[in-house]
């Protein structure tokens, strides 16, 4: 693997605190920059038709945070304009509606912002070691509803 180092101006996390949709705003905020762009992923409750608990993420966080530099580097290389990036993921037990990963894209065109924004998310979700582990409902033998879980690659998970 190669290793990349980060620019100044972008800024990269694994962390197990909540993530702040405006915190990373400011991060790629400038005023030479037209568009913000941020995606933010969060725990819904249901996926596959299993009604879901929590998620829980863990990560290879020094080969993540690479895959995050990589990403940026590659959004550099393709779209000349993008002023800052900003890319952050939990890890950790989260509940429903906790935000999972943000992604903040600042640029002086949106148009450049959107597709950096989306290559970013994409490129994360296939690329970067990170896991999560689905906690949901089941019915069990007696009838009863029980918590079970299991553990999948976040690059197998379909949105």
């Amino acid at each position: 693997m190669i290793t990349i180092k980060p620019r100044v101006e972008d800024s990269f996390g694994i962390t197990l605190a909540p993530l702040s949709v405006e915190e990373i705003y400011s991060k790629v905020d400038n005023p030479a920059h037209g568009a913000v762009v941020i995606m933010s992923g969060m725990v819904r409750n249901q996926t596959d038709g299993k009604s879901v608990v929590a998620l829980e993420y863990q990560a290879y966080e020094p080969m993540a945070l690479q895959v995050f530099y990589q990403i940026a580097d590659h959004i550099r290389h393709q779209w000349s304009d993008i002023g800052r990036v900003a890319i952050y993921h939990r890890i950790g037990r989260l509940s429903i509606g906790e935000i999972s990963v943000l992604v903040a894209i600042g640029c002086p065109h949106r148009d450049q912002a959107f597709a950096a924004c989306e290559y970013a998310i994409d490129t994360l979700k296939h690329n970067a070691p990170i896991w999560k582990k689905e906690h949901y409902y089941k019915i069990g033998e007696d009838g009863s509803r029980v918590v079970d879980s299991s553990w999948i690659s976040i690059n197998n998970c379909q949105h």
